[in-house]
């Protein structure tokens, strides 16, 4: 195997991200947000720090490093070990280690900015976008899920004053919550964006964080969504944008098929009037919302064995019954389900779902380095998926996952010849790991391996720990 020396690092720093996650010069999506872009935002958002001589948490190293803790796991994601990697990696190079203290490298990390690393995530995610052969789009068009969820952080006094826990628990009992909604790419399983904010509060619902989103929507785009996004004043949003929506009918609202314009069986264009301000909208803005729209309701069922046909009312403003078929736009709405995979292999895979910082501003830094340690994996299945003539959602996030995290370190140090063996080797080899076809799978919402069967916290840790310390239990 052919390795570089270390002066293969310095001229282009930022090669250890890309080379770590198997992006080499000549794949499909590389081009997309290249060494000299990534080191454009940093320049641009003057995050420059550690180029004096013997400076070694550089921007790219710190970032190197960071990434690296979210793509491993359990105590491989502690700053001891993100260090101990720096350290192999500069032995590697020829170059001297840095101590194993955490202190430099976590001071380092607190000046990556989250404006950068921001951009970086949606960069990557809209050049790729751009990029996307015909056959991957939905009749032509470009279809955003969106979808929302929380993750909770440890309970400092700082992270409790952003993202208070929830009221009904004891302080003390509870962790701080962020509650958070994504945008992603239906073809490709890319993040588009991310609105973050306080778990309850005026303002912090999925419907306000999705509003801070809209601008990230395109003209010809269509927005998939649930239920809970379904609102007249949503809709008249997204057409002022010339984006179609296709979501499930509101619980609050009922559909009447014996009015409006027949499209067939089930299918029917109605008239919503507007209904009376929201606390959220200001006067201006309600007076310039049009007094009625046009909604087109399409009835599916959806039968399940052993069970009576349930039925659903998909709401979409795609009204053309000859172009979007009744079947068509069952068929969309049935693939809203990726959402929840996708937010999955964020939460589950990359461990959001708990967060580690200790400070508010840290965490979202945390938060943007998974979701572009996400996005970079996406790209890496991008690859693969067009080389190979598949589909993105084919094959298997997890699988890409545990390719990168295989070479992290080793694949650095190869010349361009042995890196592109390696990576044509992974891509026949991630190109067999394919997703399952299992449509309408059923699983009980049940665990069988039993808890340990350790009481539940009831007072302050402290507090518990003083009645023991008193002999108390």
């Amino acid at each position: 195997m052919s390795f570089s020396t270390a002066a293969r690092l310095l001229p282009s720093p930022f090669r250890i991200i890309l080379a770590s996650f198997l992006q080499e010069p000549g794949l499909p999506f590389v081009e997309v947000l290249p060494e000299e872009r990534i080191a454009a935002v940093f320049a641009e958002e003057h995050v420059s720090f550690a180029h004096e001589e013997g400076g070694i948490y550089t921007p790219a190293v710190t970032l190197w490093a960071f990434l690296s803790q979210v793509l491993f796991k359990d105590e491989q994601r502690s700053c001891v070990a993100a260090v101990s990697r720096v350290v192999v990696l500069l032995v590697s190079l020829g170059r001297q280690p840095p101590s194993g203290d955490t202190g430099v490298y976590c001071r380092a990390r607190a000046k990556l900015s989250e404006v950068v690393l921001r951009r970086l995530t949606s960069e990557l995610a809209d050049g790729c976008e751009r990029n996307l052969p015909r056959r991957w789009l939905w009749h032509g068009r470009r279809v955003k899920l969106v979808d929302g969820s929380s993750a909770s952080m440890p309970d400092t006094p700082a992270n409790q004053a952003q993202y208070p826990q929830q009221t009904a628990q004891q302080p003390g009992l509870g962790f701080p919550i962020a509650r958070y909604v994504v945008l992603l790419s239906l073809a490709t399983g890319l993040l588009c964006d991310l609105a973050i904010g306080p778990f309850a509060g005026k303002e912090t619902g999925e419907t306000a964080l999705l509003r801070e989103l809209l601008s990230r929507l395109n003209p010809g785009d269509i927005l998939l969504a649930d239920r809970y996004y379904c609102s007249y004043f949503m809709i008249c949003l997204l057409l002022a944008a010339k984006v179609d929506f296709v979501v499930r009918l509101h619980q609050r609202r009922k559909a009447d098929f014996r009015r409006g314009q027949s499209l067939g069986a089930g299918d029917h264009i109605v008239q919503w009037q507007r209904p009376a301000k929201p606390e959220w909208m200001d006067q201006a803005t309600y007076d310039q919302m049009p007094q009625s729209i046009s909604i087109r309701e399409v009835e599916v069922a959806v039968p399940q064995p052993g069970f009576r046909p349930e039925k659903l009312v998909i709401v979409t403003t795609l009204l053309d019954a000859r172009q979007y078929t009744r079947d068509d736009v069952a068929e969309l709405y049935h693939a809203r389900w990726l959402a929840e995979l996708d937010i999955r292999a964020i939460k589950v895979t990359l461990g959001m779902d708990v967060l580690r910082c200790k400070t508010p501003e840290m965490v979202r830094r945390e938060i943007w380095s998974c979701l572009l340690v996400y996005n970079l994996v996406r790209q890496t299945i991008l690859n693969t998926a067009k080389s190979r003539a598949l589909s993105p959602r084919q094959i298997s996030f997890t699988a890409a996952m545990q390719q990168i995290a295989a070479g992290w370190a080793t694949v650095v140090l190869m010349d361009d010849a042995t890196l592109i063996v390696l990576v044509e080797h992974h891509q026949q080899a991630l190109a067999q790991h394919q997703v399952g076809d299992r449509p309408d799978r059923v699983e009980p919402r049940a665990i069988k391996r039993r808890p340990k069967p350790h009481k539940l916290l009831t007072k302050s840790r402290r507090e518990a720990r003083a009645e023991l310390l008193a002999g108390k239990h």
